[in-house]
């Protein structure tokens, strides 16, 4: 039984080995091709590692308004997110614990409008944010992201609100506490693990849209990251160094925040679903 154990095991952790490297092999690349010259990435014959390792591809990225890029997409995935949690954390305790008529109407429509495609909506936001003068600016992204943002985390959070037991409130509420106080000091720190999840996933989502800024911002001094890299792509000819190297640095501050959040998305995408 042990030796059928042990091989169980090896078996197991084989597999394992094995598809951590396939998901892990497209980063390596990355790196990889972003230390090489360019007439080595085009060469016919493939290399695992670079002949002659160089910086020029991100000499490229720091010679264009790479930084720029990076600058605007934290503002606007920052402002985006916290605005969007806070707004959704209140329209989600009511939906989840408040009685009132058309909640569960209101449930599904915050579904639906998530799933609405972004193709649909493109025109009609461009031409809101056209009419007030926001629009070649990063605060036209600040009105716009709100959209596909709040319906995502306000979904999120009413599953997770709905787990904490009834009787919690309750018994805040026969110590004198009032439905204010008993959502800020009771509901809310006990979602912190639920409310950092949804954070870091709308801050994904903030960080890696390219449709809706596509649509809004033109000038360079605006464009955020997602244009940045875009723009490195002129006809048919793929600047692959610098590409690559930009998409390295635009997935570092989404990593750390993966690091160092791990345990609260663990916590806040099962607490949610089991009761």
């Amino acid at each position: 039984m042990e030796r059928n154990s042990l091989s169980k095991q090896i078996i197991v952790y084989a597999t394992l080995a094995v598809l951590l490297i396939f998901a892990l092999f497209p980063l390596y690349w990355m790196i990889n091709t972003s230390f090489k010259s360019q007439s080595e990435i085009y060469n016919m014959t493939p290399t695992f590692w670079p002949h002659h390792f160089g910086w020029s591809a991100y000499v490229k990225l720091m010679e264009k308004e790479f930084l720029v890029n990076i600058k605007n997409s934290l503002i606007v995935s920052l402002v985006v997110s916290f605005a969007s949690i806070i707004v959704s954390m209140l329209a989600a305790y009511a939906i989840a614990k408040l009685k009132f008529r058309g909640r569960s109407m209101m449930s599904k429509g915050i579904l639906y409008a998530y799933l609405m495609p972004r193709a649909v909506l493109f025109i009609p936001l461009y031409m809101l944010v056209s009419s007030i003068g926001w629009n070649d600016s990063i605060y036209g992204l600040m009105l716009i992201y709100p959209t596909i943002t709040v319906p995502y985390a306000t979904w999120m959070l009413i599953s997770y609100f709905k787990s904490i037991p009834v009787e919690i409130e309750e018994a805040a509420m026969i110590d004198g506490c009032t439905r204010l106080r008993t959502m800020l000091n009771i509901i809310f720190p006990l979602s912190a693990p639920g409310i950092a999840a949804t954070f870091i996933f709308a801050f994904t989502l903030c960080w890696s849209e390219y449709l809706y800024a596509l649509v809004v911002v033109t000038k360079s001094v605006d464009k955020t990251i997602t244009l940045g890299l875009s723009d490195m792509i002129v006809g048919d000819v793929f600047a692959w160094g610098p590409l690559m190297g930009g998409s390295i640095i635009a997935s570092i501050p989404v990593i750390i925040m993966y690091l160092f959040t791990s345990k609260y998305m663990v916590s806040g995408m099962t607490v949610g679903g089991v009761k």
